[in-house]
């Protein structure tokens, strides 16, 4: 993330995205696929690191070997194969959607996982189980824990979706986006931006 400054100098936490160039590998037809589609590639992979079928399929496109494929079903535009598409595709909105996998965790406590408030005085016998969850079940009936109870365990590496981040700055040349506030995922993960 950085920060830029507005006309009334108030400072605006934004993040840096780098926004392809992409290329469209696979125009999905109804009558071909039985549905309607748009195939896109980024970010340039080596020839002896990618698979003889793979290779085959981006060389339909007439470009070079890709590490990432999306698949998009509801596109507007008209985009036929081995079409580039860059940031400019951004140059009239202000608004966008960001997804992406959240930063992974690993394995987390109660705590810091759900929030749970713990043991906060350490009275009534109280040693070591100031962060422990407490009492997880009912007695002899059911004589079992529900599905979906709050517990330790992994955390992260979600899914997350982002609406309605101002575009702030467009750089055709770099292609770079800049949007207000933050995205999910660590530096340099992959994403996907929406209109």
């Amino acid at each position: 993330m950085t920060s830029i400054f507005n006309e009334d100098g108030k400072n605006i936490p934004c993040t840096v995205l780098e926004v392809g160039p992409c290329v469209v590998t696979q125009v999905k037809t109804e009558e071909k696929d039985g549905y309607n589609a748009l195939q896109v590639a980024y970010d340039d992979k080596k020839e002896k690191h990618t698979s003889k079928p793979m290779l085959g399929h981006v060389k339909a496109s007439k470009a070079t070997p890709k590490r990432v494929f999306r698949e998009f079903n509801n596109y507007k535009d008209q985009w036929n194969l081995g079409d580039k598409i860059s940031v400019d595709i951004f140059k009239d909105d202000l608004w966008v959607d960001v997804s992406g996998l959240s930063k992974g965790k690993g394995f987390q406590g109660v705590v810091k996982r759900h929030g749970f408030a713990g043991v906060n005085d350490q009275t009534h016998g109280q040693h070591n189980r100031n962060r422990a969850p407490g009492s997880l079940g009912a007695s002899s009936y059911p004589s079992r824990v529900f599905k979906g109870m709050r517990m330790a365990g992994r955390m992260g590496g979600d899914k997350v979706k982002v609406f309605n981040l101002k575009v702030m700055k467009i750089d055709a040349e770099k292609n770079l986006l800049v949007v207000k506030g933050s995205v999910p995922g660590a530096n340099g993960s992959y994403i996907i931006i929406e209109k």
